[in-house]
């Protein structure tokens, strides 16, 4: 059975349904439609209006989208900088601000590694790859790992003897020269640069 009729439904009906209440239903609805339509008639650039508006608004929220994306994905960390000696919270928050960026894997190439570097990895989602690559390890730093592996995640130590200056890798992608070895931030004056592509090498260092 039908749900809605349209207006020459309903006038078609009204040659069928010829009783007293079907025709004042007949009528009553054939009068509706008439205002229906006068209604739309006199207000279809309201209409227009409405639906150039609503347009707007999605275009509108469209570009809105767009620039708290933008936001959200601006880098704010700088590509090369000095940090002097005695700015020992700033070169922190700088690294703090790199492992930040980290979302599945980070390699960090130091050869005086200790202790300090967890407080950073501790940060890192417990699903991110961990590479270590230094010239030794203690075993002061063996226990260490050992009581945060046991608490987050697996850390991957190398030993590479062969590396002079420190890095860290960002996701395989990002390469950050480091002056000085992190345990040391700020404790002397230190350069720091982020690197081009001839730096992909190095990411072969931790695989």
């Amino acid at each position: 059975m039908p749900y809605v009729f349209t207006e020459q439904g309903v006038a078609s009906i009204s040659g069928v349904l010829t009783n007293k209440i079907a025709i004042e239903i007949n009528i009553k609805i054939m009068r509706a439609f008439v205002e229906m339509r006068k209604f739309i008639n006199s207000n279809a650039q309201i209409f227009q209006r409405l639906d150039r508006v609503e347009l707007k608004q999605i275009e509108t929220d469209s570009r809105i989208d767009k620039v708290f994306s933008a936001l959200e994905n601006q880098d704010n960390i700088p590509k090369q900088g000095v940090f002097f000696e005695g700015q020992i919270f700033d070169a922190h928050m700088f690294v703090s601000d790199l492992f930040s960026k980290v979302k599945k894997s980070v390699g960090i190439i130091d050869n005086y590694i200790d202790k300090s570097i967890l407080n950073y990895l501790s940060q890192l989602p417990k699903n991110v790859k961990v590479t270590i690559v230094t010239k030794t390890i203690t075993e002061s730093l063996k226990f260490d790992i050992d009581k945060f592996e046991k608490q987050h995640f697996p850390i991957e130590v190398k030993i590479y003897k062969k590396a002079h200056d420190r890095f860290i890798i960002i996701d395989d992608k990002e390469v950050y020269h480091i002056g000085a070895s992190i345990k040391d931030l700020g404790k002397k004056l230190f350069g720091f640069s982020k690197m081009k592509n001839e730096a992909m090498k190095i990411i072969e260092i931790i695989k």
